[in-house]
């Protein structure tokens, strides 16, 4: 509607139509006929209505179409809006019921979580406070556990044990990588036992972790150290108390019939000095040289008395006070009763032995038991014969071996140092972690074997009677060296 009458008012308006407009209503002499202007305009605009009012029905039919379609519209929207009502409250209810349900299991896990830290943390106080030192692994190896004992035990802090693995983190170690498969493969605990240069001890127990995702291991390490001194001292206390018995014993049935040879020998010195005056030059040059071989034998003897003196002080109860003495005549008084007590074989007497003495100057008196200590270094020179025995029968193409003992003394930190090395055979690691125990033997089973090689009785007179330290050294191409420190103030 709105385009027709754009359209016409366009036409009105242009200069051709109204001139054939105009000239509609002018008569003959040119004059303008209002009557049929009037008539013409009443008449166009009676159209111009009528055309409106068609218009105008249409248009409402349209729009009372449009308000229906808008009211179903309406109504559907409306429905709509009802049921995403509907929908986000029950959406809301049970959000609001998840979001209790969330609260509660926030709570439980908070409870859960308190829990779980409380217990970490009471693990980790029973781990800390354990006596044992407790190592875990891993499958591969890695430290997972590493408690404050092997902390201590080791120096190494567990953060820089944790993630490496154990033998990363701990070389010296002396669990292999094939013990702890072999625990993960069987699925069974196995014990080890170490000993440290026989002055630490410790008990090894490696378990397997059972009920696991991934397989692993932990490893209980138990210091029984104090255990196994105990017992070692009840076996040295054993192994005294027989010596001390069989020496008393040996001692009395030696010295009865070697007093009567000395007085016969004495006696016959007597009887030869008195016919020295009545016997010829031939006569008296021989009895010279059996007056020598009596006086040797005599000397001997005498040396035999010493050694029966000794038995017996070492066979008597331990009342008597330490002795000052000077450790350099102390170890010279051993060196002299070694070149005749001390025979490895008929090839290498000790007598033969090139000594090294490194003796320091101004030595301090030493509080010792004499005796004692002087059977200490007998046993390290015997000890050290055997070594150089073996070395000379190895090196019997060599003729440039020379079997030496070297002796070294000196002061430090308010203790004496006493070294005695050699160069024979050496030690080999289970020797030298078995050396001090008692019955110690590196022979065959069945094999004869001199008493004499062991040191278990001369590391209990010096850590036990003289409360001093006694460690070896080793190589098996180089040689031994046995140190042994003892106190110079109690």
């Amino acid at each position: 509607m709105k385009n027709i009458l754009f359209v016409l008012l366009l036409v009105t308006q242009s200069p051709w139509a109204l001139a054939g407009i105009t000239t509609i209503f002018k008569d003959e002499n040119g004059k303008t006929n209002w009557q049929i202007l009037a008539n013409w305009s009443s008449g166009t605009l009676i159209i111009l209505l009528s055309i409106v009012a068609v218009n105008l029905f249409f248009a409402r039919r349209r729009a009372n179409k449009a308000n229906l379609e808008l009211t179903a519209i309406r109504k559907d929207l409306e429905q709509r809006v009802k049921d995403r009502t509907a929908t986000l409250d029950e959406a809301n209810r049970q959000l609001t019921q998840s979001n209790h349900l969330l609260e509660e299991e926030v709570s439980q896990h908070i409870i859960t979580s308190e829990h779980l830290r409380s217990s970490e943390s009471y693990i980790k106080d029973i781990l800390a406070s354990m006596p044992l030192m407790l190592v875990s692994l891993d499958k591969g190896g890695k430290v997972t556990q590493w408690n404050k004992q092997v902390e201590e035990a080791s120096g190494i802090p567990a953060s820089q044990a944790l993630g490496k693995t154990l033998w990363e983190a701990y070389p010296t170690v002396s669990i292999t990588p094939e013990q702890i498969q072999q625990v993960i493969k069987k699925n069974e605990p196995i014990h080890l036992k170490q000993s440290l240069r026989s002055m630490a001890h410790f008990d090894i127990t490696i378990y397997p972790l059972q009920g696991q995702t991934e397989a692993g291991v932990v490893i209980l390490v138990d210091d029984i150290s104090k255990q196994t001194a105990a017992e070692n001292m009840l076996i040295h206390n054993d192994k005294m108390s027989f010596m001390g018995e069989l020496a008393s014993t040996m001692a009395h049935d030696i010295n009865v019939p070697l007093q009567a040879i000395l007085m016969d020998l004495k006696s016959f010195q007597h009887t030869l000095a008195d016919q020295a005056n009545t016997q010829t030059a031939a006569d008296d040059k021989k009895a010279r040289q059996l007056n020598t071989i009596l006086h040797d034998m005599s000397s001997k003897g005498d040396q035999v008395s010493t050694i029966i003196g000794n038995l017996l002080a070492f066979a008597r109860s331990r009342h008597e006070k330490k002795q000052l003495a000077d450790i350099v005549d102390v170890m010279e008084n051993a060196i002299i009763l070694a070149n005749d007590v001390v025979s490895v074989s008929a090839k290498l007497p000790f007598s033969k032995v090139t000594l090294v003495r490194s003796f320091e100057k101004n030595l301090p008196l030493t509080p010792c038991y004499i005796t004692e200590l002087q059977q200490v270094f007998i046993s390290l020179f015997r000890h050290a014969c055997h070594a150089l025995e073996l070395k000379m029968a190895a090196a019997s193409t060599d003729p440039g071996f020379k079997p030496t003992i070297k002796i070294i003394l000196a002061e430090c930190y308010d203790s004496l140092w006493i070294k005695i090395q050699h160069n024979g055979v050496g030690l080999n690691n289970e020797e030298q972690m078995c050396l001090f125990e008692p019955f110690f033997s590196n022979k065959a089973p069945g094999t004869d074997f001199d008493a004499g090689q062991r040191l278990s009785f001369s590391h209990y007179i010096v850590t036990e009677q003289h409360k001093g330290h006694m460690a070896v050294t080793s190589d098996v191409n180089v040689g031994s060296t046995v140190h042994i420190q003892l106190p110079i103030i109690e």
